[in-house]
């Protein structure tokens, strides 16, 4: 296929050119009824090219197959057998696959790493997870992804298992061994699912972790809007191989999907693919030399530590790491990752991703260079200079490993729309909960519907949210109670 294409973008050019007048939706009419104050903040060329997929960018009873034609061609580009393109993020399109290889009461291998996304998908289904454990770094109080092993464990004990999934890179840049889990799976005649949702850049440099089209996995969820130039909520789903039906896919998207699409989300897509066709290997070698450059750097503040491969990759550990995850250690400077976030945007406007009781992260992209590394340097260094004055001696009790995997004791389904209660934190000790508790970013659920709860892990959130830790999709956002299923008499 000419990967120079872009089916997407050129049927938007040619929209405009053709001067169509719409008298459908989107109701602003190509931004004429949008109020000026909202179009001096968006830009016009929001709603200039914000159109309607069918009936606009397409004719409704002849499709010239314009978005099936730019989805074939993003397959092509990234090895895949077919990629489908979902403009509700990959909360759906991780959906969606996990829909298209289980359903209501049947069993999936999921890692208890996953993002909340993969437990709402539980609770939609009615699918019964069956957790493969992370490997845990006890001392670093950190999760890596389930070894192969876990995966192989787990579907020998429960062999009417349907599938697996894995989540890999995790937000903190660590991988999986995908080739051997894909081995795993295939093995026993099972598909591997892969929540790559860090890992849209993967196939377009040779110096990244494995793609997973490459180690084997039949569908992958990748968030383009993370690591590559897509617009917030741009997804892919990629298939391979015999064992999940296109058909099966495409059709679970479509049931949970939007009828309403976003030309501007296809369109990004669609441009972004023949940018890394085109430039990806150039514009990589240039990020990653970057991202070198930065790690060691910081790695010279003092009181900071770069986490490396060394410290992540190995036995019991992570079998790879993308380095543009730049992942900091402040723990010797005796703050939290939450009160290092705050203060560098309060102080020195720099968004920072992931931060935790101890760490903080900065990701790196193609987008960045010289500018952009100069500032977080200067604000990391200034950081480390008032640290002394920002400690506030409000530790976070984290449990250890063992204690942080909760014992799962109903169904997630069940437990989140069972007859709950909201209790206060300190009665819920040995309650199921009917919610997610989860520390965001990353989004990985210390508690989900289903799991008992103990005084370990709710002193663990409660300290959290004392420290700076936000818990955005509990019912009180504090977490002073929780909801749980309700006690029979």
């Amino acid at each position: 296929m000419d990967q120079s294409r872009t089916p997407v973008l050129d049927a938007l050019a040619a929209y405009h050119e053709t001067g169509q007048t719409p008298f459908t939706p989107p109701g602003h009419k190509q931004g004429r009824g949008a109020d000026p104050r909202v179009r001096a903040v968006l830009g016009d060329a929001v709603f200039h090219s914000d159109v309607l997929a069918t009936s606009g960018l397409d004719d409704r009873s002849s499709s010239r197959g314009i978005v099936e034609e730019a989805q074939a061609l993003m397959a092509e580009a990234v090895g895949a057998d077919h990629a489908f393109f979902s403009t509700c993020g990959s909360s759906l399109s991780v959906k969606s696959a996990m829909l298209s290889v289980a359903g209501p009461h049947e069993e999936l291998v999921v890692g208890r790493d996953a993002h909340k996304a993969v437990v709402s998908g539980l609770v939609l289904s009615g699918i019964r997870p069956v957790w493969a454990d992370p490997q845990w770094d006890a001392r670093r109080h950190l999760a890596h992804p389930p070894s192969p092993e876990a995966f192989d464990e787990a579907l020998a004990r429960h062999p009417g298992a349907r599938g697996a999934l894995v989540t890999t890179p995790t937000p903190y840049g660590t991988c999986s061994d995908l080739v051997a889990i894909a081995e795993v799976c295939h093995r026993r005649g099972v598909p591997l699912i892969v929540d790559e949702a860090w890992g849209a850049h993967l196939p377009f440099h040779p110096d990244l972790p494995t793609w997973a089209m490459d180690a084997g996995a039949d569908v992958c969820v990748t968030s383009v809007h993370k690591m590559g130039s897509g617009l917030e909520q741009s997804s892919v789903f990629h298939l391979q191989g015999d064992l999940v039906a296109p058909e099966v896919l495409k059709g679970r998207e479509d049931l949970l999907g939007t009828t309403s699409p976003s030309v501007l989300v296809y369109a990004a897509l669609d441009g972004w693919r023949r940018q890394m066709v085109e430039h990806g290997k150039t514009l990589y070698d240039d990020a990653l030399t970057l991202t070198g450059r930065v790690r060691d750097r910081i790695s010279r503040i003092d009181g900071m530590h770069v986490h490396d491969r060394a410290d992540f990759c190995g036995p019991g550990k992570a079998s790879d790491l993308d380095p543009l995850q730049i992942i900091i250690d402040v723990s010797a400077l005796q703050i939290t990752g939450y009160r290092a976030a705050d203060w560098l945007r309060a102080n020195h406007r720099v968004n920072l991703h992931v931060c935790d009781h101890r760490r903080i992260s900065a990701q790196l992209t193609h987008a960045d260079d010289d500018h952009t590394a100069g500032i977080l340097l200067a604000a990391l260094t200034d950081f480390a200079a008032h640290a002394p004055g920002l400690r506030t001696g409000q530790p976070v009790h984290v449990p250890s490993p063992l204690e942080l995997r909760l014992e799962q004791v109903a169904l997630p389904r069940d437990a989140f729309f069972g007859r709950t209660e909201q209790v206060p934190w300190a009665h819920a000790d040995g309650r199921i909960a009917a919610e997610m508790l989860t520390p965001y970013p990353p989004g990985i659920p210390a508690a989900l519907p289903g799991e008992r709860l103990t005084a370990e892990v709710l002193r663990y959130l409660r300290t959290g949210v004392e420290a700076g830790m936000v818990v955005p999709d509990a019912v009180d956002t504090d977490v002073t109670s929780v909801r749980v299923l309700r006690e029979r008499p």
